[in-house]
């Protein structure tokens, strides 16, 4: 006797329930299965990223906002904070290290982030091809920014302004790509990083434009060939100067710490190391209340953000065990009606040899048919659900995430559903165990 398919004929009989039976308790599974799979990878990246980071240091404002511009890069940056104020805290004995990025510009919504090669050396890149930057306008990218770009060493390209993708290109000047990452799973993947003279140059030649535009149009009459040849001195002069700039910093090792002869240019975000702990009490509060910076601790900011977090996967985790609670009566009731119908079929089976245990056999194969499908619709479900939300961002914190692994905490779904499926058919298989033969073959 076949229990197997003798259970598989009763549950295809009813196609309709047991369709709405295993998509309540697969939406209530894959529910659980994207928190997951979310929840696991996003912590782990978020410790990634902000490994070897004790403190933060930018302008004032919202320590998270903060955070997630100096650390993670996906929010805007408070402001920029002056060198002078940058540079004392080296003096700091409190200070172990201090690693100065400039930000404020993008790449087709890739961050341009403007620092020294301890950044580099905080995240312990390796390179796919290349080497890291020497001269101003060169960069490294991130392994995510060269798929998803096309670019390779030895290409050029353009920022915008501003850190969203969409605003006005920096044309005055071309970056060339002179290293790529190897992927690594941390937010150097999805950055393009450069010198902090970089940054600077930048925004000087397009203020230096802007000028000269402006003067242009105040002046209320032609312009003389004189003026023009003027100007043109003028210009080759500055470009000439430029180019004795750029060959200073590369004297010095663009990279190796603060740029020097630049007391009166300003930073974004300073990332900063303790030398003791000690610092984690005195150093914060000695920044924010005297100096016009201010101090935020990822460890702290990201566990208040993973707090107010937890309210909306609670509810969702709620939302779940109502689904499956759904699914587990809906079995129930399912089975149960059946057992109803198929009275005389048991007793039939048991006059032909089935034994009491059997019958209860039987029952528990249905249930457990019925949740496993389920289950694994729901993994499934999981998983396409979560890869269509990361299809809406693949820029941000979340674009390391990966919506094809597969965890070892998704086995305990299976035997969440096992125990769901054993529970809804105690009953009926109970009710099948107590079949008289000679009850039901007489009411017949």
């Amino acid at each position: 006797m076949n229990l197997v398919k003798i259970s598989w004929k009763y549950l295809t009989f009813k196609p309709l329930s047991t369709s709405l039976n295993i998509l309540l308790l697969a939406l209530g599974l894959a529910i659980i299965t994207m928190l997951l799979l979310v929840q696991d990878q996003f912590e782990d990246t978020v410790s990634k990223d902000a490994e070897g980071i004790d403190l933060v240091v930018g302008a004032k404002g919202s320590p998270l906002q903060l955070i997630l511009a100096g650390v993670y890069h996906v929010d805007f940056p408070t402001g920029n904070i002056p060198m002078k104020e940058a540079k004392a805290l080296l003096r700091n004995r409190l200070v172990k290290a201090v690693i100065p990025m400039a930000l404020g510009d993008n790449y087709k919504g890739h961050r341009i982030v403007g620092t020294n090669h301890d950044y580099l050396s905080l995240y312990s890149v390796s390179y796919a091809e290349g080497k890291a930057w020497e001269y101003p306008f060169e960069v490294v990218l991130g392994a995510e920014v060269a798929r998803k770009e096309g670019l390779k060493v030895g290409d050029s390209f353009e920022g915008s302004h501003g850190i969203t993708e969409g605003s006005h290109a920096h044309d005055e000047h071309a970056f060339q790509v002179v290293g790529i990452l190897e992927p690594s799973g941390k937010v150097t993947d999805r950055l393009v990083l450069t010198s902090i003279e970089s940054v600077w140059f930048t925004h000087d030649e397009e203020s230096e434009s802007t000028d000269d535009e402006t003067s242009v149009d105040q002046s209320t009459g032609g312009e003389s060939s004189e003026d023009k040849d003027s100007r043109a001195d003028e210009s080759h002069e500055s470009h000439d100067a430029h180019e004795v700039h750029e060959d200073h910093h590369h004297d010095q090792v663009a990279g190796s710490g603060f740029p020097e002869g630049s007391e009166d240019r300003e930073l974004t975000t300073l990332l900063l190391q303790y030398r003791s702990p000690m610092a984690a009490v005195q150093l914060p509060r000695l920044i924010n209340s005297r100096t016009s910076m201010q101090a935020a601790s990822p460890s702290f900011e990201m566990a208040r953000l993973f707090e107010l977090l937890g309210v909306g996967v609670k509810l969702l985790q709620g939302l779940a065990i109502i689904l499956i609670v759904v699914a587990a009566l809906g079995i129930f009731i399912a089975l149960y009606n059946s057992l109803k119908e198929r009275k005389y079929d048991l007793a039939v089976l048991r006059a032909i040899g089935a034994s009491r245990g059997q019958l209860m056999g039987l029952i528990f194969l249905e249930a457990l048919a019925l949740t496993w499908l389920g289950a694994l619709l729901g993994l499934l479900l999981g998983h396409l659900f979560l890869a269509g939300l990361l299809s809406f961002a693949e820029q941000g914190i979340t674009a390391s995430i990966s919506p094809w692994v597969f965890l070892e905490k998704e086995l305990w779904i299976i035997a969440y559903a096992t125990g769901v499926g054993i529970l809804a058919s105690l009953i009926p298989a109970f009710t099948a165990y107590q079949t008289s033969i000679a009850k039901q073959l007489t009411k017949s």
